[in-house]
């Protein structure tokens, strides 16, 4: 039962949470490779794949029906983008866009772990009925 009591919303804000720290560790790695000769930089997917989990909401009725990606159950996943332009050295880091990648995933964290405190401040009141 109190493993329930986030449910549904703990779990996909924990793996929100989770890929956004995964971004912040490809970030840097990208940013510490900018004069690398030959590195191709990598990002973090995982809002795309949770939009498309999220899309369609299916039951399982019967443990034998196939089983769908829920909210809970996305997963980010490493990708080396194909398009992106090169420099003469055949890297591929723009430090101005890793930068801006920074920003946003450290801004996104930030609000996240607001979520997951107010979330668990509600509950927090809900089972002491409002008192301290």
């Amino acid at each position: 039962m109190w493993e329930q009591l986030g449910e549904p919303i703990l779990p996909v804000l924990q793996g929100m949470l989770d890929a956004n720290w995964l971004r912040q560790q490809v970030i840097a790695n990208n940013i510490a490779n900018v004069d690398t000769p030959q590195y191709k930089r990598w990002d973090v997917v995982f809002a795309q794949k949770l939009k498309e989990s999220s899309d369609i909401s299916l039951a399982r009725t019967n443990p034998r029906h196939i089983a769908g990606d829920t909210p809970e159950t996305v997963k980010p996943s490493l990708i080396q983008p194909e398009k992106t332009s090169m420099r003469n050295d055949g890297n591929n880091v723009d430090l101005e866009y890793e930068m801006a990648l920074q920003a946003e995933t450290v801004f996104l964290y930030n609000l996240l772990t607001r979520l997951v405190s107010d979330h668990l401040g509600m509950l927090r009141t809900a089972i002491t009925e409002g008192r301290r």
